[in-house]
C-alpha cells in the first residue's frame, strides 16, 4: 500500500491532520483548491452586498449589512491564512492574480439593484455557504480548518437569517418591495444552486470524499440546501421552480438546469437547456461585475502603496 492509500486508510479510522508533513500530494492540492475557492467566495461576497449598501432604508439596516460584510472579510482570512501556512503566496492570489481566475461562484460577479436584493443574496447564498461550510464542519480531516470552523458556521447561520428578515419583512410590505423579492428570487435561485457544482453523474474525481475535504455530494448538499430554502419560501409565500416527491422525499426542479443565461438582463432562459460544460465554460468568463469588485478589493493596497511612496 502507498503513501496516499495508507493516508486515506487512516483519514477513514479518523486521523486528523495538523500540517503539511501530515499530507500526502494529493490532499495538499485538494486542500488547497478548496481554501482557494472558499476565500475567494467570502472575499468576494463583500463588494457585491456593497454594490447596494447605500439602499438599505435605515441605520440600523446599515450596520447589519457591515456586520456580514466585516464577518466574510473575516472568513476569508482564516482561508487565507490556512493557504499561507500550507506554503501558497497569498499576497500573489489577492493582488497578482488576474481578476478573471478567481474561484468564486458565478453569482458574486454580480451588482445588487436594491435593498431587497441584499436580502435574497443573504438568504439564498449565505444559506449554500452554510451548508457547504457546515458539512466540512462536521466531517473535515484537516484539523485547523474544523477549529476554525466552529466561529464561521454561528456566524454563516446569522448571515442567513438576515436575508430571511429582509425577505419576510418586504413580503409582508407587499407592493413594490415585494415584487423586488420575487424579481430577485428569478435571477438568483438557479445561481444559489450552481454553488454546489455539476451533477454527481458527471464528477470524475471522488478525492475530496475519500479525504474527508467535505462528506456529502453535490447532489446531496443541493437536497440540504432546498430542504431548508423551499419552507422558508412557501412559509412567506413565494413560488420557487420545486417540486417535493413525497416517496423519495428529494426536491426537483421543473425548469431546466443548468440552462442558458442572459447576463445582460439578468434572466435565466429556461427554454434553452444548457450542459454542465456550458456551464463551466459561463463560470469562467466571468460576470459583468467581477474586475470591477477585484480592484475594489485591492484598492486598498494601492492606495497604501501611493502614501508609501510619497512619503519617500
Amino acid at each position: 500500500m502507498d503513501k496516499t492509500e495508507r493516508l486515506k486508510e487512516k483519514i477513514k479510522s479518523g486521523f486528523m491532520l495538523e500540517c503539511k508533513d501530515d499530507m500526502s500530494e494529493e490532499y495538499l492540492h485538494l486542500l488547497i483548491q478548496t481554501l482557494t475557492i472558499v476565500a475567494d467566495t467570502e472575499l468576494m461576497s463583500a463588494p457585491a452586498m456593497l454594490s447596494s449598501y447605500k439602499d438599505a432604508p435605515t441605520l440600523n439596516n446599515k450596520i447589519s449589512i457591515l456586520a456580514v460584510v466585516q464577518d466574510e472579510i473575516g472568513h476569508a482570512h482564516i482561508a487565507l491564512r490556512l493557504l499561507k501556512d500550507l506554503g501558497v503566496d497569498t499576497d500573489h492570489l489577492l493582488y497578482e492574480r488576474p481578476h478573471n481566475e478567481f474561484k468564486n461562484p458565478y453569482a458574486m460577479d454580480f451588482a445588487l439593484d436594491n435593498y431587497e436584493e441584499i436580502g435574497v443574496f443573504n438568504a439564498l447564498f449565505d444559506r449554500a455557504g452554510y451548508t457547504l461550510l457546515g458539512d466540512v464542519y462536521q466531517h473535515t480531516s484537516f484539523g485547523p480548518w474544523k477549529r476554525a470552523l466552529v466561529k464561521v458556521d454561528k456566524e454563516e447561520l446569522f448571515h442567513l437569517r438576515h436575508g430571511e428578515t429582509i425577505m419576510k419583512l418586504s413580503m409582508d410590505k407587499g407592493g413594490e418591495a415585494e415584487e423586488k423579492v420575487k424579481h430577485a428570487l428569478e435571477w438568483m435561485f438557479l445561481m444559489a444552486l450552481e454553488f454546489f457544482g455539476v451533477g454527481d453523474s458527471l464528477k470524475k474525481r471522488s478525492g475530496q470524499l475519500e479525504y474527508k475535504l467535505k462528506g456529502s455530494s453535490n447532489d446531496e448538499l443541493r437536497q440540504k440546501w432546498f430542504s431548508t430554502a423551499v419552507p422558508f419560501f412557501e412559509s412567506i409565500g413565494v413560488k420557487v421552480p420545486v417540486v417535493y416527491d413525497e416517496n423519495t422525499g428529494k426536491y426537483s426542479l421543473n425548469v431546466s438546469f443548468p440552462c442558458k443565461f442572459d447576463m445582460e438582463n439578468k434572466k435565466w432562459l429556461y427554454d434553452q437547456p444548457d450542459t454542465w460544460d456550458g456551464a463551466i465554460a459561463r463560470w469562467k468568463t466571468r460576470g459583468p461585475n467581477n474586475k470591477q469588485f477585484v480592484d475594489l478589493l485591492r484598492s486598498g493596497r494601492r492606495e497604501l502603496e501611493t502614501l508609501r511612496e510619497e512619503a519617500v
